[in-house]
């Protein structure tokens, strides 16, 4: 059984892309911002949240998300360590939903110390409902996910098949399909997670 999300595209970008970023800290430690700003761009065009994206909704453009991800700065700023709490990215989120006046989406930390069961679970439970997932990876020791270390990104869909869970995430102006049961046992005892919106 496969769901995806409707998502968007800005140009020939799936979703956003923190390469764009000008400001050198943006665009080697943004990514906690730019999920942000993917996040509510998805919900501002999909769900009637149009409120969480400052512009114009239905003419997405890569100089007004790299202006948004600007104006999220403050709120997930690119720091020595990254953003590398869930706490740290629910703060920072919560911090901008105040300062729009958005009350009623909640945050709930889901992590890493859980099991991969539990993961699928909630992952396929909030996707069925229509809810992006802001997943924070940090150390991996399978050299396959090198380019996701340290690094927040989205899932936007899954794929379950009888023995083996899949992923579809977003990042960097693409996507891919990750195995979750890879993708959650890192191999170290600090783990990331996801955020659960409610």
């Amino acid at each position: 059984m496969r769901k995806e999300l409707p998502y968007f595209n800005i140009e020939n970008s799936y979703g956003g892309n923190q390469d764009w970023f000008k400001d050198i800290m943006m665009n080697m430690g943004g990514c906690a911002a730019a999920t942000a700003c993917d996040t509510c761009i998805k919900m501002a065009l999909h769900d009637n949240k149009t409120h969480l994206y400052p512009y114009d909704i239905q003419k997405l453009n890569k100089e007004e998300y790299i202006k948004f991800a600007m104006k999220m700065k403050p709120y997930l700023r690119p720091r020595l360590k990254g953003i590398n709490t869930l706490k740290l990215f629910v703060d920072g989120v919560q911090e901008y939903f105040n300062d729009i006046g958005e009350k009623d989406l909640l945050m709930q930390e889901f992590h890493g110390e859980m099991k991969a069961e539990e993961a699928a679970k909630q992952i396929s439970t909030q996707i069925d409902n229509g809810i992006p997932i802001p997943y924070l990876l940090l150390k991996h020791k399978n050299h396959n996910f090198k380019d996701f270390g340290w690094h927040w990104f989205l899932i936007v869909g899954y794929e379950e098949f009888e023995n083996e869970f899949y992923i579809k995430v977003a990042t960097y102006g693409n996507f891919h399909w990750l195995s979750l049961n890879e993708l959650w046992n890192t191999g170290f005892s600090e783990k990331g997670g996801m955020i659960i919106f409610h």
